[in-house]
């Protein structure tokens, strides 16, 4: 009986090394994934390739070769924001419930995380297989309340090297704040991100999650350095102020060659078991807003073109090569989504659904709505303080100045023409089921 006891107990070990039983009870493969989240700073839809909206698109090759071999989603919401939108991937919790509802600095700051939030690096450390986590560019969820540089330590992030602040003066000389130690950098911002996150790579040698938050495209406008986009472009103050927009797909497309340059120092079994995860952070700034969106419906609003982002999911895992998904998807999905990739199933996120069976064809959780708020103290921003919902179809918006109003966004993505303006009993009736729908995720405060 004792060897047999042994027997069961060491085919039981390796049975658990081979597969980890998910809350769902779906089987995954020994080796957990790799996972690369990259985000872009104020990357709207107008500018992605991939999607139809918007007429100037940058040339992004590797993120287009991503669209290609992975799965592109159509209905992807953020934050207004930059601090708002990091705070849900962090935590996978909704804005009101974290307090991180508006950008940190300045006037308008409502606080940043607080250290007793579980963040998702936090979460990994209990995973099946261990993993090791970096945060590597933007944080911009400290200030003064929370830890200042050593923030991202303080919420369980096992190395940090980046902008703690939310942008920088200038991207060739900036402060670069490693494990809470800062010292100013000469080089190009995202060239110097990119490096510091193949460097850490490098060392790994068990699975890794690498959160690489890019600050670009984000202001200031810029030349960047000659080979990482092919623009002709004047390094002039007045000509970048004149017409800033090719300057800010030129940011993009540095981005995307870096991107592609740390992809590719990845050995082949690696980069084979790498999903990589790209999104933006919130919508395209006014400054460079192209239709069907405007100044008025851009970044730090709660209209379309502020909230509605980009999302392509590539690599490990990802079956669905070349296709879309419009499955409604929200930025804490993807604090749930990771946990789900690295062993720890679906139920770990308050406000988030996994979408990780969606990747490979199965059936995720149904998410039936999508939310956003935002709360600053800012003139002018305050116009937008509020919050909004959205269904597959329609989406409801409710400014605290009195603004209501309803969009059909699958037929008006931009979200230019309110159905309450008509009266209509359909248009009433869809309007109150969601405002009930808020109403009642709000009370859960």
């Amino acid at each position: 009986m004792v060897s047999r006891w042994h027997f069961l107990t060491a085919w039981a070990a390796a049975i658990a090394a081979s597969f980890i039983t998910t809350a769902s009870s779906v089987a995954q493969a020994a080796e957990p994934p790799n996972i690369l989240l990259v985000i872009a700073d104020d990357m709207g839809l107008d500018v992605s390739p991939c999607y139809d909206l918007g007429t100037e698109k940058p040339d992004m090759p590797v993120l287009e070769s991503m669209c290609r071999d992975g799965l592109v989603f159509d209905n992807v919401w953020a934050d207004p924001t930059c601090s708002p939108t990091r705070a849900t991937l962090l935590t996978g919790r909704y804005g009101f419930r974290t307090g991180v509802l508006s950008q940190l600095g300045g006037r308008n700051a409502t606080g940043g995380i607080r250290t007793d939030e579980v963040s998702i690096q936090r979460l990994l450390d209990g995973a099946p297989t261990a993993y090791a986590h970096a945060v590597v560019g933007k944080w911009h969820l400290s200030d003064t309340t929370n830890g200042g540089d050593d923030n991202p330590e303080i919420m369980g992030v096992g190395f940090y090297s980046g902008l703690i602040a939310g942008a920088v003066s200038d991207y060739y000389r900036f402060t670069l704040t490693t494990d809470g130690a800062s010292k100013e950098v000469d080089g190009y911002a995202t060239t110097v991100f990119t490096d510091i996150a193949i460097d850490w790579l490098a060392e790994q040698e068990q699975p890794w999650f690498l959160w690489l938050a890019y600050n670009a495209p984000h202001t200031p406008f810029h030349v960047p350095p000659a080979g990482l986009h092919d623009r002709e472009l004047v390094d002039d103050p007045a000509a970048i102020a004149a017409d800033p927009l090719p300057y800010y797909l030129a940011a993009l497309e540095a981005l995307d060659h870096e991107m592609g340059r740390l992809l590719d120092t990845l050995d082949p079994d690696a980069r084979a078991n790498t999903v990589v995860i790209f999104i933006g952070d919130n919508g395209t700034p006014g400054q460079v807003v192209q239709q069907p969106y405007s100044r008025r419906t851009a970044k730090g609003t709660l209209y379309p073109g502020g909230i509605a982002v980009p999302m392509v999911v590539a690599g490990a895992g990802v079956t669905r090569k070349g296709e879309r998904e419009v499955a409604l998807v929200n930025t804490t999905d993807i604090f749930a989504t990771i946990a789900d990739l690295a062993g720890l199933g679906r139920e770990t996120a308050e406000d988030g659904v996994s979408f990780k069976p969606l990747l490979s064809g199965g059936e995720a959780a149904e998410r039936s709505f999508l939310y956003a708020e935002y709360e600053t103290a800012e003139a002018p921003m305050t116009g937008n303080n509020g919050w909004t919902i959205r269904d597959e179809r329609y989406q409801l918006l409710m400014l605290d100045d009195g603004i209501h109003a309803l969009f059909d966004v699958a037929a008006d993505p931009g979200g230019t023409v309110t159905l309450l303006d008509g009266g209509s009993t359909d248009a009433q009736a869809t309007a109150a089921r969601l405002q009930e729908l808020g109403e009642v995720l709000r009370s859960s405060r």
